[in-house]
């Protein structure tokens, strides 16, 4: 499976509080979204404010990607949605350290 990652920026949702990012995944694109509380909990975002969420994002985003690589993966999920729960477990099993 062939998973890249596209190097744009990320779309702020403030209804949501998330961001949300491509990858395409063997040619085919999927969504990504990463919520605010994962990036407060885990990447450090002062808050759900948007400039917050994408500094903590681009700070951390090769370790968002190795999170997103190993659910895209384990799931072969057509979109994602990172919350703090799953990055918790993530790390604390190598996908993120």
């Amino acid at each position: 499976m062939q998973i890249i990652f596209p190097k744009v920026v990320p779309e702020y949702s403030g209804g949501e509080l998330t961001l949300a990012f491509p990858a395409m995944v063997d040619g085919q694109r999927v969504e990504c979204t990463i919520t605010a509380e994962a990036l407060e909990d885990h990447f450090g975002a002062a808050s759900p404010r948007a400039e917050d969420m994408l500094h903590a994002f681009d700070s951390h985003r090769e370790r968002i990607e190795a999170v997103a690589r190993r659910l895209l993966s384990d799931t072969r999920a057509q979109c994602l949605v990172l919350r703090s729960g799953y990055v918790r477990f993530a790390q604390a099993h190598g996908a993120a350290s």
